[in-house]
């Protein structure tokens, strides 16, 4: 008998690749690892195994570029890796600020290795990290920034450091001013790699505070340059992309865009419809969309932390990385641009164009199969907001290298349960 050319077949799916422009019914095909094929009609004999994704959507394999994977190192904030990641439908995940220096070797060999899903991550420019320093915000401040060894350990570990990530928000500035900023901006800057800021208020403001919480990102967008990324447009917390004086977006941003800063919208406790309304409105669409899930929103089945609750800066509503997708469809975004956040995108950001976020032959066959679903779906957020979305994205399974994987996550919000 002769060998068949192909390891796996999917057959007669939706193929919505943005990167290369296509929208249309066609087969794929893998081999070794990788894309072998991509046509209208490839025979089913050719191949050893054959999936029939007819009325499915099959796109690159899913990223998330803001996740929370450290996981038993970053309390209730780590949440495992593949059950947010190849078991939720996604093929690749960024920690963002997990592991600081002195943790990165943890990182590595504990999260990443291990893992069945791509794990990534954006290094934390402060030294304790991920490892839940919101209880205490005293250690986020600039004596608690190694500029210097952060960069050594960042350019020692470009495989895996994709970017420096730090917080600008109200807490903070009323403690330190911006100097934190500009210090992750200089680690950034000798590593070669993006700097990724979280808007939207965490800490409550010490001393005597600061009057206007515009003031945030005002003094922080002139200290970004082209390919850094702002966090949270979407949040319902002071300090982020709607002005506080005039219920507007703030005209810095829409400056700040059009110098190459680019937006993600991590998703998290923040994610407010009333706010993503008025960004998308104003004619700013995300670049990227990271679901930002944690251990203490988010039902991984493993325990999680209660002292959340009561804060006004954190929430409980379930998401995940297709229901972000779903939300932002029903703010009128279309499918194939929320499919570019997931996918070229996220791909670019990252720097691993070259072998993910396309269907292109060669590539890594990271791939997502999903279902497209219509109907009547009520989202919600944690400010008590409900929308009506009228599609949802459910994920089926994916593949990692050509491998298959099913969805059986705990972290999934089927959409179906909104269904009505």
């Amino acid at each position: 008998m002769e060998p068949r050319p192909y390891d796996l077949l999917l057959k007669s799916g939706r193929v919505v690749d943005p990167a290369n422009r296509t929208d249309g019914i066609f087969d794929i095909a893998i081999s070794g690892g990788r894309i072998a094929a991509v046509e209208a009609d490839i025979n089913p004999a050719l191949a050893c195994e054959v999936f029939d994704v007819e009325n499915k959507l099959i796109t690159p394999g899913l990223i998330d570029t803001h996740a929370h994977v450290f996981e038993h190192v970053t309390g209730s904030f780590g949440l495992n890796p593949d059950s947010c990641g190849i078991r939720a439908g996604v093929t690749t995940l960024v920690d963002q600020g997990g592991p600081s220096l002195m943790t990165l070797p943890a990182f590595r060999n504990y999260v990443a290795d291990p893992a069945d899903s791509r794990v990534l991550c954006f290094l934390s420019a402060y030294l304790v990290g991920g490892l839940e320093g919101h209880h205490y915000p005293q250690l986020y401040g600039p004596e608690d920034v190694d500029v210097k060894r952060t960069i050594e350990i960042g350019l020692a570990n470009l495989d895996l450091v994709k970017g420096i990530k730090a917080h600008a928000e109200v807490g903070g500035k009323s403690r330190w001013g911006m100097e934190v900023i500009k210090q992750a901006r200089d680690i950034a800057r000798g590593i070669g790699v993006p700097l990724y800021i979280h808007l939207g208020q965490i800490w409550p403001e010490a001393g005597k505070g600061i009057e206007d919480p515009d003031t945030v990102i005002e003094e922080l967008v002139p200290l970004m340059k082209e390919g850094d990324i702002l966090a949270h447009p979407f949040t319902r917390h002071p300090g982020g992309f709607i002005s506080s004086k005039t219920g507007e977006l703030h005209p810095i941003v829409r400056a700040g865009l059009d110098r190459g800063l680019k937006v993600d919208v991590g998703h998290g406790s923040h994610f407010s419809f009333d706010m993503a309304r008025k960004v998308i409105e104003a004619g700013i669409l995300p670049h990227t969309l990271g679901a930002d899930m944690h251990g203490y929103n988010t039902d991984a089945g493993q325990a999680k932390a209660t002292d959340f609750e009561s804060s006004p800066f954190f929430g409980k509503t379930r998401f995940c990385l297709t229901h972000a997708m779903t939300e932002l469809l029903a703010l009128g975004v279309s499918l194939n641009d929320v499919v570019s956040t997931v996918t070229s995108n996220a791909a670019g950001m990252l720097g691993i164009d070259d072998e993910s976020g396309s269907l292109s032959v060669g590539k890594i066959a990271d791939i997502a199969i999903l279902e497209h679903l219509t109907g009547r779906f009520t989202l919600s957020d944690n400010s008590g907001a409900s929308v009506i979305g009228t599609e949802a994205i459910r994920p089926v399974f994916s593949l990692r290298e050509g491998v298959r994987f099913d969805v059986d996550s705990p972290v999934i919000v089927d959409p179906m349960e909104l269904a009505g």
